[in-house]
């Protein structure tokens, strides 16, 4: 009785299969599980000391608060908080420059009564250092008036003694959460992209100088066994990620460091899965391709390094600008922009900045992106791959027929 003929989809599937299930049960998929989780938390801990230890508010003084100036860096140095201060013409010049990011908050009032301007949200320790600025001024009014006849009196007198807040624009509760799931979410696909991207490399590199890739082309078709293999990496990549996922999310509700509304949390993980998927076929199937013009390992880190700059940029740039400025132009530009909109844009859906649009266009061009470099990568891979000896020249592997 003859078997039944091999189909594309089984014949893809069975290589995805058994990439898969070598990956998984391999020793190195559950250490570089363990590391990630520990690298990603020795990275949140790190980003927290420097914000901590480096942090710098700088505060515009206005008319009589200028005289605080002094008293106001003396305080917060014992708040553990680094004040630098500068004068500021009048209350117009000084909402202006709060606007333009040039000072980070605006005092003015006569020293006793002093009126505090934000852009969104002032500071615990600043907010303490005026607080106590303020009560300090209390005290020496009371005392200059000769007498303390009652006692009560003047500790509801300074129990009272705060500076009054008002904020340009109303503060997000939520900012530091959605920020925190954006930066994990970024910092996972770009390490999960690095690690199994260059499995992918490894595999097609090791196959080639072992001639075991002869072997699996004589059953299924190069761009099968490039699927097959990019596919079953992936999904390895992408169980990987829902692992620390869950660890991660798990730790942090139970801290309460956490508390978005479960629908948020749960779309925006949909979302970065989807993400995941198309940046690993893209990224994945280019590793793929650059490796198959190499015969040794030896060869493979530097062949990849275009492949991996372009994942790096995105990622790098997610990093720097995405806390300090969510609508950063040149995030909003290159997270339409194949193949770094699946690194960026996640991140940007997860702060709530990317609007509709954008978000649709991000779609269509990394969908229709990830096509075209798939099949660019399978050119190069099956006119390379069975190629032996020396390196093949990308003009040979794009030329040849």
């Amino acid at each position: 009785m003859s078997s039944s003929p091999l189909t594309p989809a089984r014949a893809v599937w069975l290589v995805a299969r058994r990439e898969l299930n070598t990956r998984v049960r391999s020793k190195s998929f559950v250490i570089s599980t363990v590391v990630i989780i520990a690298i990603i938390a020795a990275y949140v801990g790190l980003i927290y000391f420097i914000s901590q230890s480096g942090a710098k508010t700088t505060v515009g003084l206005t008319g009589q608060a200028s005289a605080v100036a002094e008293q106001l860096k003396t305080t917060a140095k014992g708040f553990g908080e680094q004040v630098e201060t500068t004068e500021v013409p009048d209350a117009a010049d000084g909402e202006a420059q709060l606007k333009d990011d040039k000072i980070d908050v605006l005092v003015s009032g006569a020293p006793g009564s002093l009126r505090v301007l934000v852009k969104k949200d002032l500071d615990d320790a600043v907010r303490g250092s005026l607080d106590e600025v303020v009560r300090q001024q209390a005290l020496e009014a009371e005392l200059a008036k000769g007498g303390v006849d009652d006692p009560v009196q003047v500790r509801r007198t300074l129990a009272e003694a705060r500076v009054h807040v008002d904020k340009l624009e109303p503060a997000d509760p939520e900012r530091g959460q959605r920020l925190g799931i954006a930066i994990g979410l970024t910092a996972l696909l770009y390490m999960s992209l690095m690690i199994f991207g260059m499995a992918v490399a490894q595999g097609v590199v090791e196959e080639k100088s072992s001639r075991v890739v002869e072997l699996l082309l004589s059953s299924v078709r190069p761009w099968q066994l490039l699927a097959g293999k990019v596919a079953g990496i992936g999904i390895a990549g992408l169980l990987q990620v829902s692992v620390i996922t869950a660890v991660a999310l798990t730790a942090a509700t139970a801290t309460d460091q956490l508390t978005l509304p479960g629908g948020q949390i749960t779309g925006t993980l949909v979302t970065g899965v989807l993400w995941y998927l198309a940046g690993f076929f893209t990224f994945g199937t280019l590793f793929a391709a650059s490796a198959a013009l190499v015969a040794r390992q030896e060869e493979v880190s530097s062949v990849v390094q275009p492949v991996m700059f372009a994942a790096i940029l995105p990622a790098v740039l997610t990093f720097l600008m995405l806390p300090r400025d969510p609508g950063n132009r040149i995030l909003e530009v290159l997270s339409m922009i194949p193949p770094f909109g699946p690194i960026i844009m996640p991140a940007r859906i997860a702060m709530g900045v990317a609007p509709a649009w954008e978000i649709v266009v991000s779609v269509v061009l990394t969908v229709a992106g990830m096509f075209a470099f798939i099949r660019l990568a399978g050119r190069i891979y099956s006119n390379a791959v069975l190629r032996t000896g020396g390196r093949v020249k990308l003009r040979d592997a794009l030329g040849a027929k």
